[in-house]
């Protein structure tokens, strides 16, 4: 067997795990925001049938404009599972977008302005953040390996 090929199997074979982990991260993720999130644009009519849902919003724009802009990061995801390596820079603004989300569920929770049920979502956030973190920090190989193989 030449040495160059099984030394180049052992360099490639970590980043194909780190790639095969910010994948399925980013697609999961993808797909659990959709879950949770577009339910929330039927929220007033599950107020009218009693769900204890608070009716009318005082600012419907900013409710429904939150939710549309957190569905279209859940697409940023999952097109960033399609192609890690030619997405890898929007990984961190996938972080920024987890961390503020978390964080400002944190603080409205200690000022008691929401719930346990808001603040453990936010807490969920929190996670996929740090995850976003780790699969950015195992993928950062993937760059170099581009320029080496010449794809």
């Amino acid at each position: 067997m030449d040495p160059n090929i099984a030394l180049s199997h052992l360099i490639h074979k970590p980043t194909d795990s780190a790639a095969n982990f910010a994948k399925w991260l980013f697609r999961l993720a993808g797909i659990y925001g959709m879950v949770v999130l577009f339910p929330l644009y039927f929220i007033e009519f599950g107020a009218g049938l009693g769900l204890g849902v608070p009716v009318p919003f005082p600012h419907p724009e900013h409710f429904y404009g939150f939710i549309g802009v957190a569905l279209a990061w859940q697409f940023v995801f999952l097109v960033i599972a399609q192609d890690v390596r030619r997405y890898r820079p929007l990984m961190l603004c996938g972080v920024v977008e987890k961390l503020f989300f978390g964080l400002a569920m944190v603080t409205l929770y200690v000022q008691g302005r929401v719930g346990a049920d808001v603040v453990s979502v936010g807490g969920i956030d929190l996670a996929l953040g740090l995850l976003f973190v780790m699969a950015f920090r195992a993928t950062r190989g993937l760059d170099a390996s581009l320029e080496v193989d010449g794809n």
